[in-house]
C-alpha cells in the first residue's frame, strides 16, 4: 500500500512529464515583428523602424515590413534598406493591403528583404526619386541593389525603374514572390510557411503558420504588431509639406484674428499651438526659405493694413507676396509630396476673404462698439451682478461687463463709469447719498 505522500508526489511528477512537451513545444512559438512602414519615410518613422529591428534582432523575431511609402524624405532611405540585408533574422517585406504602394526607399527595402511579396491592386516603384527631397537620380544604386540580390538568390530583373507597377509586373520581374502574394497580414504568414530564404547569417526556414486551434501542444507563432503610439504617430502625420502648409496659414490666421480682439484669447493660444506644429514640420520637410519669407511677409503686410482700418495697395501686395510664397515654399520636392494646386488656390481665395474682408469688418465693429463704450464715460449704471472684481453692469439700457478696481460691489449697487478697457467697462460704486439705487443715467 503506497503511503499518501509518496503517492501525491508521484502524481505530479508524472502530470509534469506528461505537459512537458506541451511546455516546451509553446515556448518554441515563432515571435513575428509587424513593423509598419506608412507614408513618407522620416526622422521618426526611420528612428522607429531602427528601434524595432534591433528588437527584433535581439529576439530572433522574423520581421514583416508591411509598406506603403512614397519614399524616403530627407533621410537615407539606402542606408536603411542596408539595415534590412544584414539583419541576422529573416525580413518579408510586404506592400499591401490594397492599393498600398513601394516607392523609392520602399522598392528599396523590397530588393534588400528576404523576400518580398505584394498584395493584389498594390504598386510597385518608381524607383526614383529614393529621397524624396532629392529627386535627382542615383546611377551607383544599381551596383548596391544587385549586390543585395546576389545575396539573396534572387532572380531579379533591374527593369523599368522609372516605372510604377502593379502587382502582376512585379511578380513577373521577380521583384516580388509569386508563391507570397496575399491580401492580409494573417494570409501572408500562411503563404510563406516552409519557405527557405535567405538572411546575412545563412538560410532558414520560416515557420510561420499560424494556428486554427487553440490548447495545450498548439503550433503557430507569436504575432507582435509594433506601432508608433500616439505622440510618434501625431508627429509623424505632421510632417508633410501639406501639413505643414495647411498649420503654419492657419496658425498666421488664428494670430491675425487675435490682434482684432483685446487681451490674448483663445485664438491666439490656437495660433501658437499650430505655429509650434508648423515650426516642427519645417524641421522635417525641406523648404524653400524666400518661399516661407514671402508667406510670412505678405501675411504681415495684410495684417498691418487691417490694423489701419485699410483695404488698399499693401493688403494687394501682402495677398500678391502671399500666393507667391505658397507657390514657392515646398517647390523642388518630389511629385508625391508636391501640395495640390487646388489647395493653394484655395488658400489663396480664403486669405484674400480673411484678410481683406473679413478681419477689416470685425475691427470697424470692434472699433463701433468701443466709440459707444466711449460715449459711456462719466454715466451712471447699476450692478446686475457681484463685482469681484468682475461682473454684469447695466448702463445706457444694456447690459455690459464691468470690473472695479479692486473692491466688492453686490447686486444692486449703483456704479458709475469711469474707463473704458478694450471691451470692458471699468466702473466705481456710487455713493448711496448720490441718488437712489434704481437712479440710473440714461441720455437719450
Amino acid at each position: 500500500m503506497l503511503r499518501p505522500l509518496p503517492f501525491l508526489l508521484l502524481a505530479c511528477l508524472s502530470l509534469g512529464l506528461a505537459e512537458a512537451p506541451a511546455l516546451a513545444q509553446t515556448a518554441e512559438r515563432q515571435r513575428v515583428d509587424v513593423l509598419q512602414v506608412e507614408g513618407p519615410i522620416d526622422r521618426v518613422s526611420l528612428d522607429y523602424l531602427h528601434e524595432r529591428l534591433d528588437l527584433a534582432e535581439r529576439d530572433g523575431a522574423v520581421v514583416v515590413l508591411q509598406i506603403d511609402t512614397p519614399g524616403a524624405l530627407d533621410e537615407d532611405g539606402v542606408a536603411l534598406a542596408e539595415r534590412v540585408a544584414d539583419l541576422d533574422v529573416p525580413v518579408i517585406a510586404w506592400v499591401g493591403p490594397a492599393p498600398a504602394r513601394a516607392s523609392g526607399a520602399g522598392l528599396l527595402l523590397m530588393y534588400a528583404s528576404s523576400i518580398a511579396a505584394v498584395s493584389p491592386g498594390s504598386q510597385t516603384g518608381p524607383l526614383y526619386p529614393v529621397d524624396l527631397a532629392a529627386p535627382e537620380a542615383r546611377p551607383d544604386l544599381a551596383a548596391t541593389i544587385t549586390g543585395w540580390l546576389e545575396a539573396r538568390g534572387k532572380a531579379t530583373r533591374l527593369e523599368r525603374l522609372d516605372q510604377p507597377l502593379p502587382g502582376a509586373d512585379a511578380v513577373a520581374l521577380g521583384i516580388a514572390d509569386p508563391r507570397a502574394t496575399a491580401n492580409s497580414i494573417a494570409g501572408l504568414l500562411q503563404a510563406v510557411d516552409g519557405l527557405e530564404v535567405s538572411t546575412a547569417r545563412g538560410p532558414a526556414t520560416l515557420a510561420t503558420a499560424i494556428a486554427t486551434t487553440t490548447g495545450p501542444g498548439t503550433s503557430g507563432v507569436d504575432i507582435r504588431f509594433a506601432d508608433l503610439g500616439p505622440i510618434r504617430r501625431t508627429l509623424h502625420a505632421v510632417a508633410t509639406p501639406t501639413f505643414a502648409f495647411v498649420l503654419l496659414v492657419m496658425g498666421l490666421a488664428a494670430l491675425a484674428f487675435e490682434l482684432t480682439q483685446p487681451g490674448f484669447g483663445f485664438a491666439g493660444f490656437s495660433g501658437a499651438f499650430l505655429l509650434g506644429l508648423a515650426v516642427y514640420s519645417f524641421t522635417i520637410v525641406p523648404f524653400s526659405i524666400p518661399g516661407v519669407a514671402l508667406l510670412v511677409g505678405g501675411v504681415g503686410l495684410a495684417v498691418w493694413d487691417v490694423a489701419r482700418r485699410r483695404l488698399g495697395p499693401v493688403s494687394a501686395a501682402g495677398l500678391v507676396a502671399f500666393a507667391a510664397g505658397s507657390v514657392l515654399t515646398f517647390s523642388g520636392l518630389g511629385d508625391a509630396l508636391s501640395i495640390s494646386p487646388w489647395m493653394v488656390g484655395g488658400a489663396i481665395v480664403a486669405s484674400v476673404l480673411y484678410y481683406g474682408f473679413a478681419l477689416t469688418v470685425a475691427l470697424q465693429s470692434r472699433d463701433r462698439i468701443v466709440e459707444t463704450q466711449r460715449g459711456l464715460i462719466g454715466l451712471r449704471g447699476e450692478a446686475r451682478g457681484r463685482l469681484a472684481p468682475d461682473g454684469p453692469v447695466y448702463v445706457k439700457g444694456t447690459v455690459w461687463r464691468g470690473r472695479t478696481a479692486g473692491e466688492v460691489v453686490e447686486v444692486g449697487v449703483p456704479i458709475r463709469v469711469r474707463g473704458v478697457e478694450g471691451l470692458i467697462l471699468r466702473v466705481e460704486a456710487e455713493p448711496t447719498s448720490v441718488g437712489a439705487q434704481g437712479d440710473v443715467d440714461d441720455p437719450g
